[in-house]
């Protein structure tokens, strides 16, 4: 694996583990995408021209996936004339940017990262019984499964993080798609009894207070943050020594943005009147803060959509953080309650509320946070999720 290619629309997302371990291993390893939130030593960048994208209406995402993958193989091309093809291709496939890639180079494998497979039911639309599922809906979700059909029909392989996300794609790719998820680095996500978390205003949180955490890449509604301010009002009523303390920021990530128009922070803080001075919005942390965030909380609120699962889960409970998460399947697949957590119903804001007060009353739960780190050890650390990613792409080479 001398030469491997990674291609990302926002590098290197999910490849940062596995591209920083061939790097460190020898490898030349080069990371094509429109933009890079980080560098890796030993990890080339290269960049391509934006396309443009914008939130597409019906099969008009198709025409963005087009016009992405086009992008991305003059790039391609260009690599071929000037250093010819490399050994291994390692892309994801959900937004076009491997539409083109064995056209390209027809005789490099491709293993295509497969994250997530819309469908009209049984996944995050039609989820939210207030948000009935249209023919507009049906349109655009198929135009979205596009590319990932069409890139899944030309590659060699494609692997998915969790088994329930693999499941959503049709049976006969299945058999093509393995589970292995990114990997999380337990050494660095790890309890820690005397950790300390600053506020804005000077306050230092340590392990042992009543601490409820949140966090999101965006506080919205796939990710439960309505609910979770609702459930927050109820129990600071109740109890004037919790601190409710979020990470995340204000815009919409997936869904849709508040029909006023304001964010959704300030609409659910007007809505429960939450006194502000209860709750500390902390904004998009940095992830070493965010880490030490999970190792102070008593109990960690994850809440989803049936939708991709978010890393900050398994690394709550890595850090032996006591998840209150949503009973939906994405969440279920880790988290057995009363075992290595405690799950909820995801509308239900007075069990919600009731859920996290049990939790702050035995905070301590020794034996649910012990296994919920054993879960992430067993299924998702990092060593061996790299292990099992190196040993799909020597098969693939093969």
């Amino acid at each position: 694996m001398a030469r491997i290619l990674f291609i990302h629309r926002h590098g290197p997302g999910q490849f940062v583990h596995l591209a920083r371990h061939l790097a460190g291993k020898g490898s030349e390893v080069t990371l094509l995408c429109e933009t890079s939130d980080r560098e890796i030593p030993g990890v080339r960048i290269l960049t391509h021209r934006p396309v443009g994208y914008r939130q597409p209406e019906g099969a008009s995402s198709a025409d963005y996936q087009l016009r992405l993958g086009r992008e991305v193989a003059e790039m391609l091309d260009g690599l071929r004339r000037r250093e010819g093809a490399p050994d291994i291709i390692v892309g994801h496939g959900g937004w076009g940017s491997l539409l083109f890639a064995k056209d390209i180079f027809p005789s490099t494998p491709v293993l295509g990262y497969c994250e997530f497979y819309y469908r009209p039911s049984g996944a995050d639309v039609g989820f939210d019984p207030s948000c009935p599922t249209s023919f507009e809906d049906i349109s655009r979700l198929k135009g979205r499964n596009f590319a990932q059909l069409s890139t899944l029909l030309a590659i060699e392989a494609g692997i998915s993080p969790t088994r329930w996300q693999q499941g959503l794609f049709p049976g006969e790719f299945r058999r093509k798609i393995a589970v292995c998820h990114d990997g999380i680095d337990l050494s660095f996500c790890r309890p820690d009894p005397d950790a300390e978390f600053a506020l804005p205003d000077g306050r230092i949180l340590r392990p042992g207070q009543k601490i409820v955490t949140f966090a999101a890449r965006d506080l919205e509604p796939y990710r439960g943050f309505p609910q979770f301010v609702r459930a927050a009002a109820i129990l600071a009523r109740k109890d004037p020594d919790i601190a409710f303390v979020v990470a995340g920021g204000d815009g919409v990530s997936y869904g849709q943005p508040h029909p006023s128009g304001r964010r959704w922070r300030e609409v659910m803080m007007e809505e429960t009147g939450l006194d502000p001075a209860r709750i500390h919005f902390m904004g998009t942390l940095p992830h070493e803060a965010l880490i030490r965030l999970f190792q102070v909380s008593a109990a960690h609120v994850y809440l989803t959509y049936p939708f991709v699962l978010s890393w900050s889960m398994l690394e709550a409970m890595s850090c032996g953080a006591l998840v209150v998460g949503s009973g939906t399947p994405p969440v279920a697949e880790f988290i057995e309650h009363e075992k290595n957590g405690l799950l909820t119903p995801f509308f239900d804001v007075e069990q919600i509320a009731r859920t996290i007060g049990a939790a702050l009353r035995t905070a301590n739960m020794r034996e649910i946070r012990g296994n919920a780190r054993k879960t992430v050890q067993k299924r998702a650390e990092l060593g061996a999720c790299i292990s099992r990613q190196m040993e799909i792409l020597r098969e693939i080479a093969r």
